[in-house]
């Protein structure tokens, strides 16, 4: 299981670093601008539809049934399903987009009020909101084609889709706006977004051969009194008021964003800034968080449906385990180092060292919350095998209070500004996985709480060993090179490797258990290809 998700990790590292590309190109080519602020709202809207609906719903709910249509029908009655499903999303998702295509006004105007102080642009964001919002049709098949291969065994694939959809959105992208721009009538920014259109679309067709070659064939089928589609969709139900919760929380933060005055860059800035920040917190998330989940759902669906509970309740454990021994160390370097993560990126062009140190501060932020985001990547599926989709409805709609309460507390802070609504998606966060940690310890009767504490305590340990190390590392370097771009790119090429020698020796010291696995599972094939 984690050999796949080693293998997962790597294909969403390269997604990663390609986001990371057109990203760069975005800061180098409109910095923390009102066209980027634009840009940010009118993809934001149908992304987080997408979450709503795809990526979130649909996949939590999918995948263990589909599985279960393999493991107790033939593959071709859960390919049948597959069929059923692409076709309800064809009608459904479609109909969705149009009705956000004729409604866009409203949208941006919720999300963004304060885009209106500001002269073209609102009308701005609404152009490009519907320019965007037939990729959420798009991306919806995509992560269905992603469930299924997922469930097949196949996880480099869809992993690699999302490398797919970055490089494709950014060559697109730049051709319609600069190379045709002038011939199309198309602006820069505007280019852009009809390159999100067409990476989506490349994201869903590198799928389809090996969609083919696992024998699914797609045929639009339309029956909501199959036993299937109808189990998938009262799990989808409380399922979408959850991710409900979650996109009102981005929706209420968006929305203070839009409203902030920054001193020295008045209404432009806060949303840009908070938009390049998270791009790193994906880093980390993707490839741990979202790497060990897409690993362990099958194996959780699989358990769950035997049912096998201790192997259920180790495997989680494990899992967790996991996460927090890759992503507890990673919170503390991306604290430290965020401000030379940030600058040695996106630094230059329209992208200046104020905004450097204004996305550095709301990275820092972020990080606090990166283990508790992970670890319900891999806790909330698990409801959702065991036929349990209430729970983290409960558990998300209950962080809409949290959320707005500690926005509305943190904003009024002195000298917080944007970096309140980073805290809060952190706090957030880690109440969301306590929560259902607790709750699905108790329906379980454990997951090997005790083992998992004792090693949480000695990966919390070893990660305060390397923060020491990484700190007194970038304060040489910071004073020895400065804040230039070189030093930013020096802090990183010494303190990055100080940081992980470290905490890999702190870890060999402590004897975590969790390290003897990670390293398992990458030598394994090594150790049996060499007979060693």
């Amino acid at each position: 299981m984690f050999r796949s998700a080693g293998i997962t990790s790597i294909a969403v590292f390269l997604s990663r670093i390609t986001g990371l590309v057109r990203e760069v190109v975005m800061a180098r080519s409109f910095g923390a601008s009102m066209s980027y602020d634009a840009f940010i709202t009118g993809f934001r809207i149908p992304n987080l539809t997408r979450d709503l609906f795809a990526e979130g719903a649909l996949s939590s709910a999918f995948v263990p049934v589909f599985t279960q249509k393999l493991a107790e029908d033939t593959r071709e009655s859960a390919m049948r399903l597959a069929n059923l499903v692409a076709t309800t999303l064809i009608l459904v998702v479609g109909a969705l987009c149009l009705m956000g295509m004729i409604f866009s006004p409203a949208l941006v105007d919720g999300f963004a009020s304060g885009f209106r102080a500001v002269e073209g642009k609102h009308e701005l964001a609404v152009r490009l909101t519907r320019i965007m919002f037939p990729f959420l049709l798009v991306v919806a098949l995509a992560a269905q084609a992603m469930g299924v291969l997922n469930a097949l065994g196949q996880f480099a694939v869809p992993a690699l889709s999302s490398s797919l959809f970055n490089l494709g959105s950014v060559l697109a992208g730049v051709l319609l706006g600069v190379g045709m721009g002038d011939w199309l009538g198309v602006s820069r920014i505007e280019g852009m977004a009809w390159g999100v259109i067409a990476g989506g679309i490349l994201q869903l067709a590198c799928q389809v051969p090996s969609l083919y070659r696992s024998g699914y064939r797609f045929r639009p089928e339309l029956d909501f009194s199959d036993p299937g589609v109808r189990r998938i969709l009262r799990l989808m139900g409380p399922a979408i008021l959850g991710n409900a919760a979650v996109q009102i929380n981005v929706f209420v933060n968006t929305n203070f964003a839009s409203t902030l005055h920054d001193p020295l860059r008045g209404a432009d800035g806060p949303v840009s800034w908070l938009s390049y920040a998270f791009r790193f917190m994906q880093l980390p998330l993707g490839l741990f968080g979202v790497a060990i989940a897409s690993a362990t759902l099958p194996t959780i669906s699989r358990h769950a449906l035997a049912p096998d509970f201790d192997d259920l309740r180790r495997t989680l454990s494990r899992a967790v385990g996991m996460v927090f021994l890759l992503t507890i160390p990673s919170s503390v370097g991306l604290s430290l180092l965020s401000e030379s993560m940030i600058g040695s990126v996106y630094q230059g062009g329209d992208f200046n060292a104020y905004d450097t140190r204004q996305a550095g501060i709301a990275l820092s932020y972020f990080a606090i919350g990166l283990a508790g985001y992970s670890a319900l990547k891999v806790l909330t599926p698990a409801f959702y095998a065991l036929g349990d989709s209430r729970t983290p409805m409960v558990v998300s709609v209950a962080s809409v209070v949290i959320n707005f309460f500690a926005v509305s507390v943190l904003v009024r802070q002195p000298g917080f500004g944007h970096a309140a609504l980073a805290m809060s998606t952190s706090i957030v966060a880690l109440f969301g996985f306590l929560v259902q940690f607790f709750v699905l310890r108790q329906r379980m009767g454990g997951i090997y709480g005790r083992q998992l504490l004792t090693s949480t305590l000695r990966i919390l340990a070893a990660s305060m060993v390397m923060g020491g190390a990484v700190g007194l590392s970038t304060h040489f370097v910071r004073e020895w090179l400065g804040t230039s771009k070189s030093g930013y790119l020096a802090d990183l090429a010494i303190s990055i490797p100080v940081g992980a020698l470290t905490f890999y020796g702190a870890c060999r010291l402590l004897r975590i258990d969790e390290l003897e696995l990670a390293m398992s599972a990458m030598t394994g094939p090594l150790r049996r290809r060499f007979g060693r």
